[in-house]
């Protein structure tokens, strides 16, 4: 867990340091930034989807996991705790919800979030989410200079997140083979491209619904192991 909380305090203090430097930005510069950000995004989503190896399971993923997402209408519970945390904390910051869902998601669903998680629980190696903090916290500067005080916010569901797959790691090590772990994150970038997606505007995507796909190879690769072990 030591990692993760570091990554909590990374992106608190980016978050913290873009509110300060946020006054000085004109609303046109912000506008552009979100719009260079955006394009960042899909592009590091689309390096990462290109990795996969089986095309099809990574469909199929999609497909299945937004239909679980959109059962346990993930979308509109992260919409509303955004809505609470903005009652209660966020005061006239009317982009407070978007920034903590928009930040939210770009932290958790990456390649990085859940390797790093998975080497920090089963190896007690931290040197990659240490590494994500670094970027997190950085790019925690950028998204509070254009979308407020709800950037910080998006360290509980990232301390939730990384923490449960940190503790669970040893008890699906065996699991999580590098063919696993190589779709897994090829379902998480295509995810990280549909938040750049909506963070041009181009169309509003229900990425929260889509969160369930990045764990559906996992279970594949279940099926097809009984399924030999059975032949």
């Amino acid at each position: 867990m030591l990692s993760t909380i570091v990554n909590v305090i990374a992106i608190i203090a980016g978050s913290l340091l873009g509110i300060i430097i946020k006054r000085g930005i004109k609303e046109e510069y912000k506008n552009t930034i979100m719009d260079g950000i955006g394009l960042a995004v899909v592009i590091i989503g689309i390096m990462g989807a290109i990795e996969s190896k089986n095309i099809m399971l990574v469909i199929a993923s999609i497909v299945v996991g937004s239909i679980i997402g959109e059962m346990l209408k993930i979308e509109t519970r992260l919409d509303n705790l955004g809505m609470s945390l903005q009652n209660r904390f966020g005061g006239k910051d009317s982009n407070f919800a978007k920034g903590f869902v928009t930040a939210s998601l770009v932290y958790c669903v990456g390649a990085m979030a859940i390797v790093g998680s998975l080497e920090a629980g089963i190896q007690g190696n931290h040197e990659t989410i240490f590494a994500k903090s670094i970027l997190d916290g950085i790019s925690a500067i950028i998204f509070s200079s254009t979308l407020g005080i709800g950037v910080a916010f998006s360290s509980i569901p990232v301390l939730v997140y990384q923490g449960s797959i940190t503790l669970l790691a040893n008890l699906v090590k065996d699991l999580l083979t590098p063919e696993v772990i190589n779709e897994m994150s090829a379902v998480g970038s295509i995810l990280i491209m549909a938040i750049g997606i909506n963070i041009l505007g181009i169309k509003k995507l229900k990425v929260g619904n889509m969160l369930p796909a990045i764990f559906i190879p996992i279970f594949y690769y279940i099926i097809v192991n009984m399924v030999k072990f059975i032949g």
